[in-house]
């Protein structure tokens, strides 16, 4: 299926923000996200057992392999799916250096599907609700029950509307990674997303993007989810399992099969 250019189908946005996004903070935090993905899908089962191959998992919108290179060194077998070329080409680098075999793919996320295959998809680190068309995020979490194995599980991690509500600012601006960064939101649609401004400087040079993220609330997470196909869904608001509740930092969903 072939869909029209979209705000996040833009090479060069990704890669000149990437050390924004990708920052250090962030870095960091990765064996904890990769033992939360662990506990969350069960896994703990194969450190005892040792089985080989690993569980395999579906990463939706890897970008430059963040955890998909992580799980790979815990013995999982991984596909990593992303439309952002040089992100994967950084992803594949990394991969060959440290002699691990994950099959990254340039494609749509929309537009991947392997029936019963995965015994885990995730779309992590904010990385749910950009399509234009809201029935598309219906039809990713559709794609991603059906090329799950029964039994397995798909965990999306967000920024729930809650939150969204709860930590709101107009506008803000600090310094990172040796960039001026300027930031400016405001919601839409009674919250039902929310307008992004990103401003970087540095060196006298000015880049600016735009982009509207569709917000969910924990509930409407959940009934897409059930919607989907999924027969029980849990929410949680950190990797730590603790609840999504006024405390929690993300919106972390589990949908089982």
């Amino acid at each position: 299926m072939k869909y029209r250019e979209e705000w996040f189908n833009d090479d060069d946005f990704w890669e000149k923000y990437t050390p924004i996004i990708f920052n250090e903070s962030r870095l960091a935090e990765v064996p904890e996200v990769a033992d939360g993905v662990t506990r969350l899908a069960r896994f703990d089962l194969y450190k005892r057992k040792k089985q080989k191959p690993g569980p395999s998992v579906l990463d939706l919108c890897c970008g430059p392999g963040r955890i998909s290179l992580e799980l790979s060194r815990r013995g999982f077998a991984v596909t990593g799916v992303d439309i952002t070329e040089g992100y994967l080409e950084t992803a594949r680098k990394i991969a060959s250096q440290e002699k691990l075999e994950i099959d990254f793919m340039l494609k749509d996320v929309r537009n991947y599907k392997k029936k019963n295959i995965f015994d885990l998809a995730v779309n992590l680190y904010n990385s749910f609700g950009y399509f234009a068309d809201p029935e598309d995020d219906l039809y990713l979490a559709c794609n991603a029950f059906q090329s799950l194995k029964e039994g397995g599980s798909f965990i999306i991690d967000v920024m729930g509307k809650e939150i969204a509500v709860r930590d709101y600012t107009e506008a803000d601006w600090f310094e990172i990674a040796g960039y001026t960064f300027l930031t400016e939101s405001n919601p839409v649609d009674s919250y039902g997303s929310m307008w992004n401004r990103w401003v970087l400087i540095k060196d006298g040079e000015r880049r600016e993007k735009i982009y509207i993220q569709r917000l969910y609330a924990a509930s409407e997470l959940r009934s897409l989810l059930l919607k989907a196909g999924f027969t029980s869904v849990e929410m949680y608001g950190n990797w730590d399992e603790s609840p999504y509740d006024e405390k929690a930092q993300t919106l972390i969903a589990v949908g089982r099969k």
